[in-house]
């Protein structure tokens, strides 16, 4: 009589272990990039939202000959870690302006302007979810920068 030996198929406990184990170190470092990566978008929305806003007073300048004051929108200091409701179209001064951003946005804007020799474009947002809220400036010299506080980057 012949023996047939059934053949055995599956993984073993260790090497179950071992896949997890890899799963596991490559989460490990995974997770903190991404996390990293977030914030980073975060941070960029107020300075890149800022240079629009210059840039269209930079235009709106050499078509009018003047600078214009904008309110703050769309919202005051209150509630600025979390995205906010779409820019409404009813703010006749941002309209004037002829900026508004794509979506919901994370902070606020304002425009000073002293009419024909200079503005100033400020955004505010808690922009790495630290309870600090950071003021972003710029005018129509200088490109956004942080004002405050100094320790987020």
């Amino acid at each position: 009589m012949i023996k047939r030996f059934k053949k055995e198929e599956g993984f073993t406990l260790i090497e179950l272990m071992i896949v997890v184990a890899i799963i596991g170190i490559l989460a490990a470092i995974a997770i903190p990039n991404f996390l990293t990566m977030q914030l980073r978008a975060k941070r960029s929305e107020i300075p890149t939202n800022l240079s629009a806003v210059r840039t269209t007073e930079q235009a709106y300048f050499h078509e009018f000959d003047t600078y214009t004051a904008v309110a703050v929108q769309p919202r005051g200091d209150t509630a600025l870690d979390t995205k906010q409701a779409a820019w409404l179209t009813t703010y006749s001064d941002w309209n004037l302006l002829g900026w508004k951003p794509d979506g919901k946005v994370r902070g606020n804007y304002a425009v000073a302007s002293s009419a024909t020799t200079a503005f100033t474009a400020t955004g505010k947002g808690d922009v790495d979810d630290d309870t600090n809220v950071a003021t972003f400036e710029g005018n129509e010299n200088l490109k956004p920068e942080m004002k405050s506080p100094n320790n987020i980057y």
